[in-house]
């Protein structure tokens, strides 16, 4: 059975977003995955040693940054390199991540500015996923997902004799 890295702010239990909240996908195949023992929640900031709650943080020119301009880069960092080194301990096939966040972003990310103004670009974490083979869909690109899981686990045809 493949197993499926996901931001842990998307399941069910613990809180670990920046504002203490979470974003909780409630898909029936999300579910499924969920029930069958498929997915490997984790949250790259809390690995990378921030709390919860957390100040919010953008990225600016490759940096993460809190409101105040305090940078954080180092810890978004380490929390990308261990999420990377569970990913590959674990066997994750892919992952399913919080689109618009500066670790687990993978398409869009907020711009820096802090004025929810979003630009394409990936997170700390999943531009590292990516960089390592690792594909990675937001949670608004399950079809996506579905379908690259069902590729990976179809049974090929047999050879011939």
């Amino acid at each position: 059975m493949k197993k499926i890295l996901v931001s842990e702010c998307l399941c069910a239990g613990r809180a670990v977003r920046y504002d203490g909240g979470r974003k909780t996908l409630d898909d029936p195949r999300f579910l499924k995955w969920h029930e069958k023992g498929r997915l490997i929640p984790v949250c790259p900031e809390i690995l990378g040693g921030f709390p919860v709650p957390r100040p919010e943080t953008q990225l600016r020119g490759g940096r993460a940054f809190t409101r105040d301009g305090r940078e954080v880069t180092r810890g978004f960092v380490l929390g990308a390199s261990r999420t990377l080194a569970l990913a590959l301990k674990l066997g994750a096939a892919f992952a399913i991540m919080k689109e618009n966040s500066p670790s687990c972003g993978s398409g869009f990310i907020y711009d820096g500015s802090f004025t929810g103004t979003k630009t394409p670009g990936a997170g700390v974490t999943a531009k590292l996923l990516m960089g390592n083979g690792l594909r990675v869909f937001s949670e608004h690109d399950l079809d996506e997902a579905e379908a690259f899981l069902n590729a990976l686990e179809a049974v090929p045809p047999p050879s011939p004799l």
